[in-house]
C-alpha cells in the first residue's frame, strides 16, 4: 500500500476534506495513473450533495489525465510512462451491451466499496464512478484509459474524458446528426458547448443554443451556435422555429432542469427526437403529451457518456483538437490546486464556469 492525498466526501452537502489515504497496487488488468489534472463535473457535485445517494466516505472525480506509473498483470496495450486519459467507462467487453457496441452501459456491476482505495486506518473508502480521481493517483481497469500524444496538455486532455465525449458523442452518436439538419441545444454549460461543437462538426445547418444567460449564449456562438435564445423568454421554442424555419431534427438537453425536459419536445420537427443528457436528481419527474410524439413519429432517448466507444472516439476527438477543429483550451475557466477544490466547486456551482480544473 502507498499513501496519497485525496479530496474525500465524509457527509453529503459538506465540504470535501484533503485526507491522506491508502491506494493499493494495480491488480489483474489494472493500471496505476499518476494524475496531472482532473476537471470538476456537475455530476461530481451532485453526487457530493447526495442527489443520487451512494456510499460514504467517498472520493469523487472522473475527468482526468496523467501518466501510467504501474501496471498489473494482463495489461499488454500500455506501458509505464504512457500519457493517458482516464474515464469512468469501465467495460467488461463481454456482456450483451458491451458485445453490441455499447460499453457506456456495461451490465457488469462494479463495487466501489471494494476498490483500490482505503482510509489511512485501512477502513472502507468508496471509489466513486470506478474512478476516484480527486486524488493524486488512481488505480483503474485498463478498459477505462486511452493513450494520448505525449505533447497534449493534460488539463485539456482531462476534459475529453467526460464533458467532451458526452456532448460531442450525444450529437454524433446518439442523435446521429447529418449534414444539413437542425439542432437545438438546451444548456450552454460545459456539456452543452461540446454538444454544439459536435453538431457543428457533424455539419448541422442551424444550431440553436437555449440558456438562461446572455453571456453563455454569446459563448455558445463562439463554439459554433448559429443562434442564441433566452430560456426565460416567452415560448422560446417559437423563436427557435422561426430561426430554423421549421422544428429541430434533434433537441439535446444538456442540463438536469425539469422545465428543460418538459419543454424539449416542443422544439421538435416531425420525426425529430429529444436526446436526454442532463441528469436531474433522483425522484424528479417530467411530463409530456405522448399522443403528439406518437402522431408525429417523434422520440425521446437517453444518452449516457455520448454513447461513445472510447478507443474509437477519443483518438478522433484528440485529432480534431490537434487540427484546431475542436476547442478544448477555451473550455477551461480556472486552474486550481487540490487544496482549493472546495473553492473550485463553489465557483462551478455559480454556473459561470465552463470547466474548472485541478492541477497536481
Amino acid at each position: 500500500m502507498q499513501t496519497i492525498r485525496a479530496a474525500v466526501c465524509h457527509e453529503f452537502g459538506q465540504p470535501l476534506t484533503i485526507d491522506t489515504v491508502q491506494l493499493r497496487a494495480p491488480g489483474m488488468g489494472e493500471v496505476e495513473v499518476t494524475l496531472d489534472a482532473v476537471a470538476i463535473c456537475h455530476s461530481d457535485i451532485s453526487f457530493a450533495e447526495g442527489a443520487w445517494g451512494g456510499s460514504l466516505p467517498a472520493v469523487y472525480g472522473h475527468e482526468a489525465a496523467g501518466r501510467i506509473t504501474a501496471i498489473g498483470e494482463g495489461v499488454s496495450r500500455y506501458a509505464t510512462g504512457d500519457s493517458v486519459i482516464v474515464t469512468l467507462i469501465r467495460a467488461c467487453g463481454s456482456c450483451p451491451t458491451c458485445a453490441s457496441g455499447k460499453p457506456t452501459i456495461c451490465e457488469t456491476p462494479y463495487d466501489g466499496d471494494k476498490g483500490p482505495l482505503s482510509t489511512a486506518e485501512g477502513g472502507k473508502l468508496h471509489q466513486a464512478m470506478a474512478c476516484g480521481a480527486f486524488a493524486e493517483k488512481v488505480v483503474v481497469d485498463q478498459s477505462q484509459i486511452v493513450a494520448i500524444p505525449e505533447d497534449m496538455p493534460k488539463d485539456a486532455a482531462a476534459l475529453v474524458s467526460c464533458g467532451v465525449i458526452t456532448g460531442v458523442g450525444a450529437a454524433v452518436n446518439a442523435a446521429g446528426l447529418r449534414a444539413g439538419q437542425d439542432v437545438v441545444v438546451i444548456g450552454a454549460g460545459g456539456v452543452g458547448l461540446n454538444a454544439i461543437q459536435g453538431a457543428r462538426i457533424a455539419g448541422a445547418r442551424r444550431i440553436i443554443a437555449i440558456d438562461m444567460s446572455e453571456e453563455k449564449l454569446a459563448t455558445a456562438k463562439e463554439f459554433g451556435a448559429t443562434d442564441g435564445i433566452l430560456a426565460s423568454s416567452r415560448k422560446p421554442w417559437v423563436a427557435a422555429m422561426c430561426a430554423m424555419g421549421r422544428g429541430a431534427d434533434a433537441v439535446l438537453v444538456t442540463v438536469g432542469a425539469i422545465p428543460a425536459y418538459d419543454d424539449a419536445p416542443r422544439y421538435l420537427a416531425p420525426g425529430g427526437k429529444v436526446i436526454m443528457i442532463g441528469m436531474p436528481h433522483s425522484g424528479a419527474m417530467s411530463s409530456y403529451e405522448p399522443v403528439i410524439l406518437a402522431a408525429l413519429g417523434q422520440g425521446i432517448v437517453g444518452s449516457k457518456m455520448g454513447d461513445v466507444v472510447i478507443q474509437r472516439d477519443i483518438p478522433w476527438i484528440v485529432d480534431l483538437y490537434q487540427q484546431g477543429r475542436l476547442k478544448l483550451d477555451e473550455l477551461i475557466s480556472g486552474r486550481w490546486r487540490l487544496d482549493q477544490i472546495n473553492e473550485a466547486i463553489a465557483d462551478t456551482k455559480t454556473g459561470n464556469a465552463k470547466r474548472n480544473v485541478i492541477l497536481f
